[in-house]
Order: C-alpha cells, then sequence, then structure tokens
C-alpha cells in the first residue's frame, strides 16, 4: 500500500506566524494556489480513499488536491490527526509564553506544552496510533491523509533517522507531501517533504520566531 501525507496550503494565521491549533482558519489565495499546483502535478495517481483532520484548512487541501489530480472520491475525516491543541495560546504568537515557549520549536520532547492544550507527546501519541492502524490494513490501495505541520512532524518522528530532532529540521512547508510504502504492517518512508512548486515559494513561515 501507499501513503501520501499532505501539510495542508498556506492560511493567513501561518504568514502572521501565529500558532493556530484547533482554530478552523481556511486557506488564503496562496495556500489555494498551492494545493492546486500540488494536485496537477499529481495527476495519473488514483488514490481509493482519503482521510484528512477536520480542520477546514486541511479538508480544503485535500479536496482541491483530489479534484486537480482527477480523483473523484469523498473525504473522511479523523480526529487524530489535527494539528496540536494549543489551548490558550491558539490565535496568538509563541511569544506570549515566554521563555516557556521557546522549548516547542527548540527542544519540543521537553516543551511542557500549551496552557488547556497538548504536549508533544500527546500528539505522536494519537497520530502514531492512526497511522499504525492504517499500515496495519494492508490492503493494496493508495491513500491520501491530510493533517498539519506539527501533527506531520509527530506522526514521521519513529520514521526519521534522527528522531531525537522532532522538526527534521524545520516545520514542514505548505502542501509538502510525505509518502509512505507500507508491507505486512510496517512501513518505509520513500518521500520527504517533497514539494511540487517553485522552491522559492517555500518559506518556513515559522524559522524565526
Amino acid at each position: 500500500m501507499k501513503i501520501y501525507i499532505i501539510r495542508h496550503g498556506e492560511t493567513n494565521l501561518n504568514t502572521l506566524g501565529l500558532i493556530q491549533g484547533w482554530i478552523d482558519e481556511p486557506l488564503n489565495e496562496n495556500g489555494r494556489a498551492l494545493a492546486k499546483i500540488t494536485g496537477r502535478a499529481m495527476k495519473g495517481i488514483r488514490f481509493d480513499c482519503c482521510i484528512s483532520s477536520p480542520l477546514v484548512r486541511s479538508v480544503e487541501t485535500v479536496e482541491l488536491v483530489l479534484k486537480e489530480s482527477g480523483n473523484h472520491i469523498p473525504v473522511h475525516t479523523d480526529d487524530r490527526l489535527k494539528e496540536i491543541g494549543a489551548g490558550d495560546v491558539e490565535g496568538k504568537p509563541m511569544s506570549v509564553m515566554g521563555e516557556a515557549g521557546k522549548a516547542f520549536f527548540n527542544d519540543p520532547f521537553h516543551f511542557a506544552g500549551f496552557p488547556n492544550g497538548e504536549r508533544i507527546q500527546d500528539v505522536c501519541e494519537r497520530t502514531q496510533e492512526f497511522l499504525k492502524e492504517l499500515m496495519a490494513r494492508d490492503d493494496g490501495k493508495t491513500y491520501l491523509i491530510g493533517m498539519h505541520g506539527c501533527a506531520l512532524r509527530a506522526m514521521l518522528n519513529f520514521f526519521y533517522e534522527d528522531p531525537s530532532d522532532f522538526w527534521h529540521g524545520r516545520v514542514p512547508y505548505n502542501c509538502a507531501v510525505n509518502i509512505i510504502e507500507a508491507s505486512g504492517g510496517t512501513g518505509k518512508l520513500v518521500a520527504d517533504d517533497k514539494i511540487y512548486y517553485s522552491e522559492e515559494n517555500a518559506v518556513d513561515l515559522y524559522a524565526a520566531r
């Protein structure tokens, strides 16, 4: 089986460098454009099933990818694919947490968690549970999975050569695609943060925050 995992397109909160968490923020114009470019580049891939985070920015991304790639299948949702719950910090800059917030990007496994929200370990647990259940199906099908930057890194953490580097160098770019080939309940990451648009438009909007 083959699993394509895509981070959602750009949103206005992304461009402002604000923490989105579970805020239901739609894609902006550039985010829709990136999703369409990605979808057109994936024309010829026949997806058997699509599962997304229920948050609108993720659903909108996979809907555009499916449409542009010529796939006419429904989008199912799973709460385990949601972004990290940022609790009281949603819609705010990480700086409101002061020194405690710096660990989110610099030392995430020792990040204490968002007030009334989640820790990195919580997101690893739920996203990896989803992925391992999916791979256990071993059904030979091709899946499109829509999700979010932190959640994507959490899901794929055990595939990385250095799992201690949670961010794997950076927050994944908007509409970055990771591809897993799975058989017998185990998988291999065969494409890592692949983008189908011009590299000059690939921006880590959180790098300096």
